[in-house]
């Protein structure tokens, strides 16, 4: 059982008076009267079931049961304090912990300032990073498994979720230097058929493009399919195909993008938490974090 604010007061006077031994002195350590502290002293001494002091004049001493109590009294008294330091640490975010989950397809340079600014001001939150598919993702936030997520969906954020939009990237088609596509300023659906495609299997809107494609009759080779992003990229590099990615999420060197036109598509990229939970101090901080941050694209 959790000891009341009045039993902690008895344990602390008790170990005021096992160290001083006397009650004049325990009570002035305590910032107590005198009756006061005899008080609940014997108040604990009835609840234990004994007397925990032989009382004499001018010094007093721990009985058999007074030395037997002392060390779990002790502790409990030492465990109650570390956890009220625990708590004022973690409301005041001097060591509060966050897991933050990022959707894998979103690349890092529109984060990592975001991210960096955020530690720089709450040096005593411990940010943990998860990744994983958007809709993993989701699930992971509903079961608590994470604090607050990064995500940007097709069909939008359900009821569950309240989303504060970050920002919007455009999807762009990538091929090595000397395709054809290099020399055109945007690569229209219609220009992809025939073409060979390098599918990021993690990729959200696979369907929704796998859609496009049906219904513009464009059909595509699909020689070889990933989840990782990077080797997608390595292979397009290689002139092995094209690539269907968020334009911040092309990272290697040397690609040459174009954005897909007739139909553009986008995706907004948001900061999601689930609707009506109490945010720790630390989602709290993010959030004001993310709605001040300037995005530049």
């Amino acid at each position: 059982m959790v000891p009341t604010a009045m039993e902690m007061q008895q344990i602390r006077y008790f170990l005021a008076l096992a160290d001083t031994l006397n009650f004049t002195r325990a009570a002035e350590n305590c910032n107590v009267a005198q009756p006061s502290l005899t008080r609940a002293i014997k108040s604990l001494e009835d609840e234990l079931g004994g007397p925990l002091f032989h009382r004499e004049r001018n010094r007093s001493h721990l009985t058999d049961l007074g030395r037997l109590m002392h060390p779990y009294l002790e502790q409990v008294y030492a465990n109650t304090e570390a956890a009220k330091v625990r708590a004022k640490d973690f409301t005041t975010l001097k060591d509060a912990p966050l897991t933050l989950g990022v959707m894998c397809t979103i690349g890092p340079v529109m984060l990592v300032d975001l991210i960096s600014r955020y530690r720089d001001r709450n040096p005593g939150i411990d940010v943990r990073l998860r990744d994983g598919s958007g809709m993993q993702l989701v699930e992971h936030l509903a079961n608590g498994k994470i604090d607050i997520a990064i995500v940007g969906l097709p069909d939008g954020i359900d009821d569950r979720f309240h989303a504060m939009r970050l920002f919007d990237e455009r999807f762009f088609i990538a091929v090595a230097p000397g395709h054809r596509f290099e020399k055109m300023a945007a690569v229209r659906v219609g220009d992809l058929h025939g073409e060979r495609y390098l599918n990021r299997t993690s990729c959200e809107f696979y369907d929704h493009v796998g859609d496009i494609f049906r219904q513009q009759g464009v059909e595509v080779d699909c020689p070889y399919r990933s989840e990782r992003d990077d080797w997608i990229q390595g292979m397009v590099l290689s002139g092995l195909g094209f690539g269907f990615m968020p334009e911040y999420a092309i990272t290697a060197p040397g690609l040459v993008i174009r954005p897909m036109i007739e139909p553009e598509v986008t995706r907004t990229i948001n900061l999601v938490t689930v609707r009506g939970r109490p945010h720790s101090p630390a989602v709290g901080a993010l959030v004001r974090e993310a709605m001040t941050f300037k995005w530049t694209t």
